[in-house]
């Protein structure tokens, strides 16, 4: 396999705690697909949870070569956890269409955080 991409991001959390504060409704839904709200809701650490999403979608909007514009936005990737809770991305709309074209067949997703920071990267493979 050959890598297509490979995106990496890092959030302040204190940063997302103070978005948080000031948009608290407007903020998730901007970043949060429909599945990922329900998580969220149910989430003991919000802050962290968002921090994480924020981050590996930034993370993959960069592996996919767009950032978070060209007709890609956070709706256009989902993120989820497999049964040993490892994170994994979904692509979705615009960013499905892009890793079509691009050839992507498998990507791959980690995530670590401190106290302070939280990093994400992503690789796309084809």
């Amino acid at each position: 396999m050959t890598i297509i991409g490979i995106g990496i991001d890092i959030v302040e959390i204190k940063r997302i705690k103070i978005m948080m504060h000031h948009y608290p409704h407007q903020l998730p839904k901007k970043i949060l697909s429909a599945n990922e709200y329900m998580m969220y809701v149910h989430h003991h650490n919000k802050c962290n949870f968002l921090a994480k999403v924020f981050a590996i979608k930034e993370s993959a909007s960069k592996a996919l070569g767009t950032g978070i514009s060209q007709g890609i936005s956070f709706y256009h990737f989902e993120t989820y956890n497999n049964n040993l809770g490892a994170p994994k991305l979904k692509l979705l709309k615009n960013a499905l269409k892009i890793s079509k074209k691009l050839h992507i067949r498998k990507n791959h997703v980690s995530v670590t955080n401190e106290k302070k920071y939280l990093c994400a990267i992503t690789i796309f493979e084809n």
